[in-house]
């Protein structure tokens, strides 16, 4: 029988799809541009193929086309019947979070990987801080991260793959020099793995390399198509790295041209949360308001994010319309989320409306009414998602409320709580 990278047996007896689907799945694994090409190929030379099909569902999800993802996710499940009691429990779990159920993918995914813990594909929804659990809304999805993947280390130590969302995990925890050593041996492994040099920026962010960090990902970035799932993303730490080092020319070009709503190819979800991360830290770091760009960025989420459910998108939706001077779109963000939380809605509870609160206070100029809102919320930002780095835009404006309100010894208290972490604080005024 055939199998596939992992060595698992596939229910095909075309050697042709076969290797197209295994060329998909790297593809899909690595976030490089060409899973659909390949993964096409291996249904055409083989239209039965189950698991081509769920593949192509997970990589046309992974790019927001939910409506082809249905329609291969269904496709895959009609053909279900016909293969391995593996295959099956594959593509139910993959089938489930493309049909809408994060919570029972995440169980199906367990109880799979209990059973066949080297599917890569199987576990590659439930890593990363956009996955399974880092969208979880829970408090300890972190350690929660690393022990899912710790799980799977006997099995899986020597993949590229695996040790790049291992290191992921590791670094989110602040065992830096763990995570460092893995992704460097991942890269190693697989050079145009974009997970990976997505990851490597943030573990050197975290040790606060931030012109080692830009060397990496300009040297890396002009080998990735513009296509590709991570471009957008990848080219948002390079607009942060050149902020941080000053480079205020080269951060707003990389902006103009690599991410804002217009110039960034991406997931919805990536440009309508790095767009204006990248601005505000702009505005953090002392350079002025640039009112055309955030309208821009408010219309987006606007267009893009209508309606509030997704906790880390939420925070973003109210930054852009606080910074867009949106003081009624700002409002009604604000009481949507209040209900949400309120009727049990909400995974992550109700952190998220008083974050917006707490950025809306900041946007008026009410430091105080800020601190008392992003003060209490901070420990609780993990449950909105997203990484650390992303969230270090919380505490940095927090930061910036205790130095505008004359705090300072509060704001330095916060800086030298970090004692996993060492990232570079681009907040003016701070000494």
């Amino acid at each position: 029988m055939l199998t596939d990278r992992y060595g698992l047996p596939l229910t095909t007896t075309s050697t042709a799809a076969r290797d197209a689907y295994v060329a998909g799945v790297d593809c899909v694994l690595s976030a490089a541009y060409g899973d659909a090409a390949h993964l096409a190929r291996a249904i055409e030379a083989d239209p039965d193929f189950a698991l081509a099909h769920v593949a192509l569902a997970r990589a046309r999800f992974l790019v927001a086309d939910v409506a082809t993802a249905r329609k291969e996710a269904a496709r895959a499940r009609e053909l279900a019947a016909g293969t391995t009691e593996r295959e099956q429990a594959h593509i139910d779990a993959l089938c489930l979070a493309i049909e809408g159920k994060p919570v029972d993918s995440l169980a199906a995914t367990r109880a799979h990987l209990a059973r066949h813990p080297r599917d890569a594909m199987v576990a590659a929804p439930a890593t990363g801080v956009f996955g399974l659990i880092g969208f979880s809304g829970r408090q300890e999805r972190e350690p929660e991260q690393v022990a899912f993947l710790d799980a799977l280390e006997p099995h899986l130590r020597d993949d590229w793959w695996f040790q790049a969302v291992h290191a992921f995990a590791l670094e989110e925890m602040g065992r830096l020099d763990e995570a460092l050593d893995l992704i460097e041996r991942s890269m190693a492994q697989n050079p145009a793995n974009a997970h990976g040099a997505h990851i490597k920026a943030h573990v050197l962010y975290e040790r606060g390399e931030d012109r080692k960090a830009l060397d990496y990902l300009d040297a890396w970035l002009p080998t990735y198509a513009r296509e590709g799932l991570m471009h957008c993303h990848i080219s948002w730490h390079v607009a942060l790295s050149a902020l941080v080092l000053g480079e205020t020319d080269r951060a707003w070009q990389v902006y103009r041209e690599q991410v804002h709503p217009g110039g960034a190819w991406g997931p919805a979800l990536n440009v309508a949360t790095d767009a204006p991360a990248f601005l505000w830290r702009a505005e953090l770091a002392g350079l002025p308001r640039r009112p055309d760009l955030w309208r821009e960025v408010r219309d987006y989420a606007r267009t893009s994010f209508p309606k509030s459910g997704i906790a880390f998108v939420d925070v973003h939706r109210a930054l852009a319309h606080v910074a867009a001077g949106d003081s009624e779109g700002i409002a009604a963000i604000v009481s949507d989320l209040r209900e949400r939380a309120a009727a049990g809605r909400s995974p992550a509870g109700d952190v998220v409306p008083r974050l917006a609160a707490g950025l809306d206070a900041y946007g008026r100029g009410d430091w105080a009414a800020a601190i008392a809102s992003l003060e209490p919320a901070l420990a609780e930002t993990v449950r909105i998602g997203g990484s650390r780095a992303q969230r270090d835009l919380v505490e940095n404006t927090l930061l910036a409320a205790y130095l505008k309100a004359g705090r300072t010894d509060d704001a330095r208290r916060l800086v030298d709580a970090h004692l996993d972490r060492r990232p570079s604080v681009p907040v003016s005024g701070l000494s």
